[in-house]
């Protein structure tokens, strides 16, 4: 008996998606503040298990969260909780609520130029610099010299949990210089002696980081693992990773509970970031 071309097309559709089954393949997109760990994860992940492949790529919290809503993407990195009209429309378009994991935690860094005599900063101060309100390094006892401000696109989860958490949800100045990643913000301020600008723990090595304080009068913190772990650092965050909890099984899970492992969360630290506590870790 002659076998359709419909059952054939079946057939290599169905072998198709074992094969995607058995090789492991997972795509990884979104937030820049985490795709150098991501990376890092999945690299030391497909070591120890090479029948899988682990796909990381950047863009911004927003860009993997849309890419989690059209399905083009496993595992959506945000440096930012999922947003109410976001998770409608994964419902919408998985049908599902999207899974979320916390996966490590940030201290927001704040960045200077190294010859910047500053050593700490308030969250009014910084409030007024990125807002345009303050322009000049001498209104904070540095040099009289325009500030120049650097900031992210507003596809960024750090951008936008600057905005809410620094600003209070008032605008960056029109004036900031939009730049495509942390690691491009840190390279700007590290060349620019007037500079200025803001993102994850784990880059800030070729500039001065800021101690923070909360108010005037508060007393000024480093952005070190204890002051985070204790909330005592002001501009603390969790970073996330979101699924649909259709795709949260075999090896996706698998390296879901790897990265939340005490041998995953080392990685964390090692990268620069700060682990989870050990009640949101998988064991």
């Amino acid at each position: 008996m002659k076998t359709s071309v419909k059952h054939l097309l079946a057939l290599a559709a169905m072998l198709a998606t074992t094969a995607s089954v058995v090789a492991g393949s997972i795509t990884v997109k979104g937030s820049d503040t985490l795709v150098i760990l991501a990376q890092k994860w999945a690299e030391i992940y497909m070591s120890k298990n090479p029948g899988t492949k682990i796909q990381v790529t950047g863009g911004g919290s927003g860009i993997g969260i849309a890419a989690l809503q059209n399905n083009t993407t496993d595992i959506a990195n945000a440096s930012r909780p999922i947003k109410a009209a976001e998770r409608a429309a994964c419902i919408k378009n998985f049908g599902k609520n999207p899974r979320e994991y916390k996966v490590a935690l940030d201290g927001l860094s704040i960045y200077v130029h190294g010859s910047n005599p500053l050593n700490e900063i308030n969250l009014d101060q910084l409030k007024e610099i990125f807002t345009g309100k303050a322009r000049n390094w001498k209104d904070f006892g540095g040099p009289d010299a325009p500030i120049t401000v650097y900031s992210r696109e507003n596809s960024s989860g750090t951008y936008e949990f600057f905005k809410e958490h620094v600003l209070k949800g008032q605008d960056f100045l029109s004036s900031a210089q939009t730049m495509p990643g942390t690691a491009a913000v840190l390279q700007a301020v590290s060349k620019d002696k007037n500079g200025i600008g803001y993102g994850g723990a784990a880059y800030g090595h070729d500039a001065k980081v800021l101690k923070v304080k909360k108010s005037a009068e508060s007393p000024a913190i480093e952005a070190t693992q204890e002051n985070v772990l204790s909330q005592k650092y002001p501009i603390w965050r969790y970073l996330y990773m979101y699924l649909s909890p259709d795709k949260d099984k075999g090896e996706t899970a698998a390296f879901l509970n790897w990265v939340r492992s005490d041998e995953g969360q080392a990685v964390v630290k090692e990268v620069g970031y700060y682990p989870l506590p050990d009640g949101l870790r998988e064991k």
